[in-house]
């Protein structure tokens, strides 16, 4: 009698184990690579996706005892071939485990998901044709379409049309029955978008972002999997897995921001991914930027793209760009309107006197950055945390930046019980209760995540300031992108001192692109238009280059300082992190982590600099502390296997977590 031949397959698991990849009884059941299955794992049943399947005994290890695939997980959401093809080169790029990556991607499951929202495009003619400058990026695209994987980048200043560029391309992408996929760094963004979209594009017209119901992500990936007509697609930096059917043209709007780095879980940049992708599917990408980050300025200007890269330097039609002045606050005793001074108020009277809109800008949230007393000089600090607690005075509480920690305002200091407790810094909050004092019949309200907390309300502001109900708008970051506003002619800065002297290579870069994003949102439908920016440090070079909105004078002045420093992009970093709830557990995992790393490069891998291991900037989050390693290196693969090397070798405390963040946006 002849057995039975068992049949086996690889499963990616949504668990770290054995890097996520095991191996199962394939049974009864019909599985095929992509699909998403139930398996065993100890006493539990998890998620997993087929990997590979019908593999014969020969092809795995029988020597141990090997469990049988539960049952199919779901028939209507699976992973094709070159979406599986990303999320490897993903796991193996940002070394984070395949299936956690695949299944923090995907959407919850649901049996009957309510039907599916979308906008259907108009399908209007644009109002007007494109400028000189735009036909010629529009002509030098077109042709390349359609031939194959490119990469672009637009490098305009604020009001420049860049949008414009991205309709005419997207409409001939859209001719070929292909589908476009574009990706903002907002969630505040993506109802003017939609609205551009809608009216100019023939097509569905879809959004995906954080703020849509379960629901409605679930059955927009079940839509994608099923439909290749063409449509356009907005959305924010998860859109990049979406599993779009004839995807034809992928754009990056501000490929610069931020906001396209996930900080938890996998470390993943959506703008790079979607770099990844493009080649993948062989099809163009556009980037587009007033500011650039450095090493994409530097890829395109230095390196072998300089024919894909286009330069605008004028806004469309008669604005033009603001004038930038400074504001020294250097010895200003104006206790009653600090952190303002009398001349911007002046300035903003004068703004409000000609039934224009003011927008004032900081990017800090709350009343006062902390509370301290005047008396012993306690500081009101979070238990979890090494942060002093915000103040926040509209709702009488202090709270935490980083956990959910939060206490009522104390009316004496509990060390010294004396009742006078000094705020220091400021926010939004405190910056509206001034502008109340100053103006009390202006409207003013606040642009920030804690006022506004959900898209509806942020659509709502927005709406109420383009219909002239808000005078004076005070926001953070949220204001500075992308908006176009036709009333605002003048723009206040502050708070950027503080960011400057954030200990991070990165820290001139981000201000500098803080101050053009946020000047860009003045004058865009005027020919005369203002920003004031007020600092203690006006000798900073930062300062000047900001002023030059259509200048290249501070990426010249930064490559020169990078190179010197051999910083990004002339190498590359990654930042290693090790977690604990136990302070000496993270550090001794430091220090092991090091004394391991350091053999490795003595032996290896040579073209790795290590500094560290050192406190984490903020050592206390939440309860666990957190020590970090710097590697460094002009030759990535030398980064990557002493990575790989080295997770081969480290066996930490199982108190101890690893965090890998590959090329990082910001030093913690």
């Amino acid at each position: 009698m002849t057995s039975v031949q068992k049949t086996y397959c690889q499963v990616a698991v949504n668990n770290s184990f054995n890097g996520s990849i095991l191996t199962y009884l394939q049974g009864e059941l019909d599985l095929k690579p992509g699909q998403l299955v139930e398996v065993p794992l100890g006493k539990r049943v998890i998620k997993g996706m087929v990997l590979k399947n019908g593999l014969g005994s020969s092809e795995v290890d029988e020597g141990f005892n090997l469990k049988e695939v539960k049952g199919i997980l779901s028939e209507e959401i699976g992973i094709d071939r070159e979406e599986l093809i990303l999320f490897e080169w993903m796991s193996s790029y940002y070394h984070y485990a395949l299936g956690p990556l695949i299944f923090d991607c995907l959407p919850g499951f649901l049996k009957r998901p309510r039907e599916l929202k979308f906008l259907n495009g108009k399908n209007e003619d644009f109002p007007f044709d494109p400028t000189s400058d735009q036909q010629i990026v529009i002509d030098t695209i077109g042709p390349k379409l359609f031939k194959g994987f490119s990469k672009w980048l637009i490098h305009g200043v604020t009001g420049s049309g860049k949008t414009l560029i991205y309709l005419h391309l997207a409409k001939e992408v859209l001719k070929k029955e292909k589908t476009v996929l574009f990706i903002l760094p907002e969630i505040n963004l993506t109802p003017q978008f939609l609205k551009t979209f809608e009216s100019y594009v023939g097509v569905p017209v879809y959004s995906y972002h954080s703020a849509i119901s379960k629901s409605d992500k679930f059955g927009l990936w079940k839509l994608l999997q099923e439909d290749n007509a063409p449509k356009v697609i907005l959305g924010v930096r998860s859109s990049v897995f979406l599993p779009i059917k004839n995807l034809g043209l992928i754009v990056i709007d501000e490929e610069h921001d931020p906001s396209f780095k996930q900080v938890d879980r996998c470390a993943y940049n959506a703008r790079d991914v979607a770099i990844k992708r493009a080649h993948i599917l062989n099809i163009p990408i556009i980037l587009g930027s007033a500011t650039p980050s450095l090493e994409t300025f530097f890829s395109f200007c230095r390196g072998e793209l300089k024919n894909n890269y286009f330069r605008l330097t004028k806004r469309i039609g008669t604005s033009n760009l603001p004038q930038v002045e400074y504001i020294d606050m250097r010895g200003v005793d104006e206790p009653s309107l600090w952190p303002f001074k009398t001349q911007t108020i002046e300035k903003i009277g004068e703004a409000l006197k000609k039934k224009e809109q003011v927008l004032v800008y900081v990017n800090r949230l709350g009343f006062a950055s902390y509370l301290q007393c005047r008396s012993c000089g306690h500081k009101f600090s979070c238990p979890n945390c090494s942060l002093n607690l915000r103040f926040f005075k509209g709702r009488n509480e202090m709270s935490c930046s980083f956990c959910e920690y939060k206490d009522k305002t104390p009316e004496i200091c509990p060390e010294c019980s004396n009742l006078k407790i000094f705020q220091k810094g400021f926010g939004t909050e405190r910056l509206q209760s001034i502008l109340n004092e100053s103006f009390p019949s202006a409207k003013i309200e606040r642009f920030d995540r804690d006022e506004l907390k959900n898209l509806k309300n942020i659509n709502a502001a927005l709406e109420r300031y383009n219909r002239g109900e808000i005078d004076i708008m005070v926001g953070t970051q949220m204001l500075s992108k992308g908006h176009d506003f036709k009333n605002t002619n003048l723009v206040i800065v502050l708070g950027t001192d503080n960011q400057l002297n954030f200990p991070d290579f990165r820290a001139s870069e981000r201000v500098f692109q803080q101050l053009v994003q946020v000047s860009g949102r003045s004058g865009r439908f005027s020919e005369k238009s203002l920003v004031l920016v007020h600092t203690l440090n006006q000798d900073n070079k930062v300062y000047e280059h900001a002023g030059k909105s259509c200048s290249d004078s501070f990426y010249d002045d930064e490559l020169l300082t990078r190179e010197m420093l051999n910083l990004p992009p002339y190498s590359r970093v990654v930042m290693l992190y090790f977690n604990s709830k136990f302070q000496k557990r993270a550090i001794e995992a430091g220090a092991h982590a090091k004394s391991i790393m350091d053999r490795l490069i003595l032996e290896h891998f040579t073209k790795v600099d290590l500094q560290g291991p050192r406190a984490s900037l903020v050592e206390r989050r939440a309860n666990k502390f957190t020590w970090a390693i710097l590697l460094k290196s002009s030759d990535i693969n030398h980064l990557h296997n002493l990575i790989r090397t080295f997770k081969k070798h480290f066996k930490p405390h199982y108190s101890v977590s690893l965090t890998v963040d590959v090329d990082p946006y910001q030093i913690q």
